[in-house]
């Protein structure tokens, strides 16, 4: 009843970004102490339990236990010290030396099941005095894991699902009964661990997050079972009882950590880097005119090698002398999808900061004098579209820009990440197709009346108020079966509170054409960027951007940002013309 899978529980902690947050830490250092307590407890029933009582046979035994233990933080320390250290000379772990620590293993099992305690227990101990050196530990994972996940692992849940009888449970009262023994698992560890967190002065929230994590029994409670059954001490039947217990309480931690504990509050928990005193210097002259919330845009980067287009098109769009803006490039992890060693607490940390830090050289290359405005967001994640959607929610982000590539193998335009988040997001969602563009001097935005087509304007209207050399070009194809259009309200409204300077720099073009597409591809020469709504217009196919602008995406000869509005409600450029305006009346 009282254990915690300790794998499990390390991989919920990393998928739910918690390594870094005090909660995730308290829970990984409480279920390390619980789990050698444990396995400590279980060799000395396991002693108790061959004896069949407490007698002078089963005291010896525990006496042996504890020299062996003293042997092994001693002797067996000692020599894994000196095998760490030709590790470090020879920077690799040879074929020699992997045998020497399997053969480890087994001599360690092997000398417990003789002692009169399970061998089970020796290999554990072998892992515990191993020397915590982080090369020679991934290096062995890797190699190990493999084996383990393939093959070992899948034929003991086999082993152990062969002698899960759920048979055996065929009354109402048993039924019951495992109810029973469900409920004093969750309230044991539960109300145990919040007390305890409470008293050390643990939050409500905190200390109930905490009990659902220690909740995890997972992988751990299945050894632990067999080795009871194997051994007696408990029946067939209590066996399936307490399997059913252990997959329902792995199961229910992770939404039940939701629930108590979302992702809104692990964003604000998560432990940053301290800001420089030069960065603090910078933030502190940034121009903040109003009590609003910063104008944010998220930029999901997949490569940030490859993806500094997208970098320039955010800054362009976000920066101006106005509004205080932030521009978050965001990199999301995918995890394997086994518990590989590559997802411990420790290994996601490493990854996490190794991209941290090529996203942070990226951004300093790009504009080291607004640096302090680009902040970047790293997380783990498995699955990015979802993720992106909720980090934008709770960044309060007004538009997330994305990258785009033509898919190889498919016609699916609208397919994967890109589509999901087109598709999903609760708010403004652009995509860039990148054409090598260095410059964003002339804009072509054309315009079908609706609101795609308004958001399209709006961001254009928005590059050309922070750039005073950019000229925009709306331009409206009209056909036998397509009339004039007007600018929406909103649209024209915003337009005639630009300042003259900043209008003289907009035409507004109508042109007559069989095929509205070509005309727009054909307007698009010599162009550096074209903003295109995800218009319906023309027409729109499932699982594509709209025949418009899917066609766009293939034939334009500019850049190409697609864009998908939301809401109306969403202010891109209010707040920078009504900062404008109070400039000019002071």
């Amino acid at each position: 009843m009282s254990i915690t899978a300790f794998p499990v529980l390390a991989r919920i902690i990393t998928e739910n970004n918690l390594q870094r947050t005090r909660l995730g830490t308290l829970a990984l250092t409480c279920a390390a102490v619980d789990d050698v307590t444990a396995w400590c407890v279980l060799a000395v029933a396991i002693a108790v339990a061959r004896n069949g009582s407490i007698d002078q046979k089963a005291v010896l035994t525990i006496i042996e236990s504890l020299l062996y233990i003293g042997f092994m933080f001693t002797v067996g320390r000692w020599f894994l010290k000196r095998l760490s250290r030709y590790y470090e000379r020879a920077g690799r772990l040879s074929q020699l030396t992997m045998a020497l620590i399997y053969s480890g293993v087994v001599a360690s099992a092997l000398i417990t099941e003789y002692i009169g305690i399970h061998l089970i227990f020796g290999a554990f101990l072998l892992g515990a005095v191993m020397p915590k050196n982080e090369g020679l530990v991934r290096e062995l994972a890797v190699k190990t894991e493999d084996f383990v996940l393939i093959f070992l692992l899948p034929v003991f849940f086999a082993y152990s699902g062969l002698k899960t009888q759920i048979g055996l449970l065929n009354s109402p009262q048993l039924w019951g009964l495992c109810l029973l023994v469900l409920l004093v698992a969750i309230a044991g560890k539960y109300i145990g661990t919040y007390i305890a967190a409470r008293v050390c002065g643990i939050n409500k929230r905190e200390a109930s997050a905490l009990g659902w994590l220690m909740n995890t029994r997972g992988l751990t409670e299945l050894i632990v079972l067999n080795i009871g059954l194997e051994l007696k001490v408990i029946s067939p039947l209590l066996f399936t009882m307490l399997v059913i217990m252990a997959l329902v309480t792995t199961f229910m931690t992770s939404p039940l950590l939701e629930l108590t504990y979302p992702k809104r509050l692990i964003r604000k928990d998560i432990i940053e880097p301290e800001m420089d005193t030069e960065e603090i210097n910078g933030a502190a002259t940034v121009s903040v005119s109003s009590s609003e919330c910063p104008y944010r845009i998220l930029v999901p980067v997949a490569n940030p090698s490859t993806q500094r287009g997208l970098l320039h098109l955010a800054t362009a769009i976000s920066f101006n002398r106005q509004q205080n803006t932030i521009v978050n490039p965001l990199s999301l992890i995918e995890l394997p999808e086994d518990y590989a060693f590559e997802s411990t607490p420790a290994e996601a940390e490493k990854m996490i900061r190794q991209r941290q830090q090529e996203l942070e050289e990226l951004i300093y290359r790009f504009d080291p004098a607004n640096s302090y405005q680009i902040q970047p967001i790293v997380r783990i994640t498995n699955n990015v579209a979802r993720e992106t959607i909720e980090i934008a929610r709770i960044e309060q982000a007004n538009l997330i820009l994305l990258g785009w590539h033509r898919p190889a193998f498919s016609k699916n335009r609208l397919g994967g990440r890109v589509g999901q988040i087109l598709s999903t997001a609760d708010v403004d969602v652009a995509v860039y197709i990148d054409r090598g563009q260095q410059k964003i001097e002339s804009i072509l935005v054309p315009f079908s009346a609706n609101i795609h087509d308004d958001l399209a304007i709006i961001l254009a209207l928005r590059l050309l108020l922070n750039k005073d050399t950019c000229t925009v070009k709306i331009l409206q194809v009209v056909t036998d079966k397509h009339i004039k259009k007007e600018l929406s309200y909103e649209v024209q409204t915003l337009m005639d509170q630009l300042p003259s300077s900043v209008r003289e720099r907009i035409h507004v073009e109508t042109v007559e054409a069989v095929e509205p597409i070509q005309a727009v591809v054909a307007a698009s020469e010599g162009i550096d960027l074209t903003i295109a709504g995800t218009s319906r217009a023309w027409g729109i196919e499932r699982q594509t951007l709209g025949r418009y602008t899917d066609q766009l995406a293939i034939y334009c000869r500019s850049s190409l940002l697609i864009t998908r509005r939301y809401s109306p409600v969403t202010a891109h450029l209010t707040s920078v013309l009504a900062d404008m305006h109070s400039q000019v009346a002071s």
